[in-house]
Order: C-alpha cells, then sequence, then structure tokens
C-alpha cells in the first residue's frame, strides 16, 4: 500500500469552507482514571471510533496527531463513516480516507497530519465513526483521556468492518484523532477552551482537558493552557472566538494533599493567572479570533475550596468581569450560583461533587454562552 510521509510543519488556518466540526485535544500517554490503551500502544490491530459532530457538510476529513510520540507513527489505512449501533457503521456510508492521495501515512513524531476530504454527506449532532489500521508498533499512543464515549478494538484489518463484530475490546479514551472538519461553508466557528468543565460540553468543539491548568503542566493533566492554545485553538478550521473556561485548578490543586494527580500544586496568586490570561488574549486577538472570558464557576464545599482559593477566585472573577480586557465575557458564575449561598453551586445544576455541573447546568451555561452571539 502506498504511504505518504507527515511533516512537522505546524497547521496553518485551513482554507475556506472547512470547519471544525469535532475536535479533542491531545494528552500524554497516561495511566487515566479508566483503563486505556495510551501506554501500551498498538500494534497489528484497528481502532474505531465514535465521535458526535457538531456541524453538517458533503465532504469530511481528519486530522491526526502523534504530539507525544518518540517515534514515527504508521497509519496502514483509514475509514470514515455514518455511525450504526455500537461500534457498527450505516450500510453505504464507508468511505476510504487517503492522504494526499496515499491509502497510508506516516506521522513524525510530534507530529499532525490532516487526510484528504472524503465525499460524504454528514448532518449536525450526528455521529461518525473513524477507524484506523495500526499493522506496525506505535509505542505510547497520543490519547485524549476523558472521551465520554466509547472506542472499540479489534485484531487485523477492520477497515470495512460493518457490523462491528470485529471488534472485540472497548476503551473511554480517543486515540490520535485529534479532529474531525467538514465543509460546512463557514467560519464563525467558537472553540470552548479550558478543563474538565469544557471537556464534559460536547455540542461544539470543545478543547477541554480534565484537571488543565492555565499556568503548570502536569503528566496527568496534560500541558498548560498557555501552552496548547496555540494547537488547540488558534490551527482549528473555520473558528473566529474562543470561549476561555481555566483556572480553577491553578487555584484549587493546593488545597488539598489527598489527591496524588493534582501534585505539583503551586500556590497561585490572581495577578500570575491574569498575566496567563492576558497570554491567551494576544494570542487569539493576534490571528484574528474574538477572545471571551468566562467567569469561574462556584467550588464551595469540593475538593478545591479554602479561604485562600475563594479569594484569588473572586478576584480573578472581578477581573474578567469588570477589566474590559476581554472582547466579551459570560457570568458563568453567576448564573449557577446558589442565592443563598454564592459561593456553591445551585443544587439543581450540581454533579454532586461541588466542582462540577451536572446536564441542567451545562444546557444553561449552553444558553448563557450562546447569548455572546
Amino acid at each position: 500500500m502506498a504511504v505518504t510521509k507527515g511533516t512537522l510543519v505546524p497547521f496553518r488556518k485551513a482554507v475556506a469552507v472547512f470547519t471544525t466540526a469535532w475536535t479533542a485535544s491531545p494528552q500524554l500517554p497516561a495511566v487515566g482514571f479508566t483503563p486505556n490503551w495510551s501506554q501500551e500502544g498498538f500494534w497489528r490491530q484497528s481502532l474505531r471510533q465514535v465521535v458526535r459532530i457538531g456541524a453538517g457538510g458533503g465532504r469530511v476529513r481528519i486530522r491526526l496527531s502523534n504530539a507525544y510520540g518518540t517515534s514515527p507513527l504508521r497509519i496502514a489505512g483509514a475509514t470514515v463513516a455514518r455511525a450504526g449501533e455500537g461500534a457498527g457503521v450505516e450500510p453505504g456510508s464507508l468511505r476510504r480516507l487517503t492522504f494526499e492521495g496515499a491509502g497510508g501515512v506516516e506521522i513524525p513524531a510530534r507530529g499532525q497530519v490532516a487526510s484528504d476530504p472524503a465525499e460524504l454527506v454528514v448532518e449536525a449532532l450526528e455521529s461518525v465513526t473513524v477507524t484506523l489500521r495500526l499493522d506496525a508498533a506505535t509505542g505510547p499512543a497520543t490519547f485524549h483521556a476523558q472521551a465520554f464515549a466509547t472506542s472499540h478494538r479489534g485484531e487485523g484489518d477492520r477497515l470495512d468492518d460493518l457490523d462491528g463484530d470485529g471488534f472485540g475490546e472497548t476503551s473511554e479514551s480517543w486515540y490520535f484523532l485529534s479532529a474531525v472538519e467538514v465543509d460546512a461553508g463557514r467560519t464563525d466557528g467558537v472553540v470552548l477552551f479550558g478543563d474538565s468543565i469544557v471537556d464534559g460540553f460536547g455540542s461544539t468543539p470543545g478543547a477541554g482537558i480534565g484537571g488543565n491548568l492555565l499556568l503548570n503542566d502536569s503528566a496527568w493533566y496534560g500541558e498548560k493552557g498557555v501552552r496548547r492554545f496555540g494547537r488547540d485553538v488558534l490551527d482549528q478550521a473555520g473558528v473566529e472566538a474562543v470561549v476561555v473556561l481555566l483556572g480553577l485548578n491553578d487555584i484549587g490543586f493546593s488545597e488539598t494533599d489527598e489527591q496524588p494527580t493534582y501534585k505539583p500544586a503551586p500556590v497561585v496568586e490572581a495577578d500570575e493567572l491574569i498575566d496567563g490570561y492576558r497570554e491567551l488574549i494576544r494570542q487569539a486577538r493576534g490571528r484574528g479570533l474574538r477572545a471571551i472570558g468566562a467567569t469561574l464557576l462556584p467550588f464551595g464545599g469540593s475538593d478545591h475550596w479554602g479561604e485562600r482559593a475563594a479569594k484569588v477566585s473572586r478576584e480573578v472573577n472581578g477581573w474578567i468581569l469588570g477589566a474590559g480586557e476581554w472582547d466579551a465575557v459570560v457570568d458563568l458564575n453567576g448564573v449557577l450560583a446558589d442565592p443563598e449561598d454564592p459561593d456553591r453551586l445551585r443544587g439543581v445544576y450540581d454533579f454532586g461533587d461541588h466542582l462540577h455541573p451536572n446536564d441542567a447546568g451545562y444546557e444553561v451555561m449552553a444558553e448563557e454562552v450562546a447569548g455572546c452571539f
């Protein structure tokens, strides 16, 4: 099979009609909170991943990442299709993907590639499957830990498997796949950039990583926000704005000694976070994007809570709302706070850990963010 080689050249903004319909921010291979395949990698296997897209179009292409690979990644083949039941695909929708006309591609360590467009009609909010054939040992795999979706693995070449019966193993993470783009004919996309709260938001491109920090790298929770912003936001196709909801972990990780995954957890002050936000604003405007700041959510009663953390959070939110440095602001704290105890999430919006919103909370957040547009 013909194989083309990718390059280390960073992605330029995709031309014209293509829009990022789904994205997941790449992370280092890690143990994670649920069993995953990132550290063992893949060999002589096929990997089928199901993702829900936020925009429709008549052509589809994918983006693959070897951002944290230590050796070249060989993709022996790839397909895309409209999703069926489980690991199955909708009959008649399976399309072979090519890379500069070749059936496979080799992605250098720390590199990424995009496929050629495939003719496939897809609708907004439907699911598509992307299947990768990995015939050579991949080594540890660049992945996204918290997919909140099921990925499937099978032995051998399963690219053309329609019913999905050949995929006998499952995982709750995504591997190598970093974006699905469609020719939506519009360039008004919005990227949500942040931590686990953003990572659970599935109706628009969400460049969130659970546990992510604005100012510090983490072996568990990914590169710091100020470093990954270019890759995960600025290089997305068809985007005009970014909503930033990030910083609560920087504030709260130092409040507990009971979570080893939070370490190292340096104490962070408001002015340090504000400097980080200013860097994101500078980067966004430098690429012509609107930068929208979201206030940090209430977190009273959570393991992030403490007097110092509360003080810093109030100072940060005061700056977001009052400094006038963002192109727009959205007060998520205000709409989710308990009127009787504003430091806490309102009970009907609390997932249960006093830190993350539930489905009702996400719906309110979506409505509030939509008001910016």
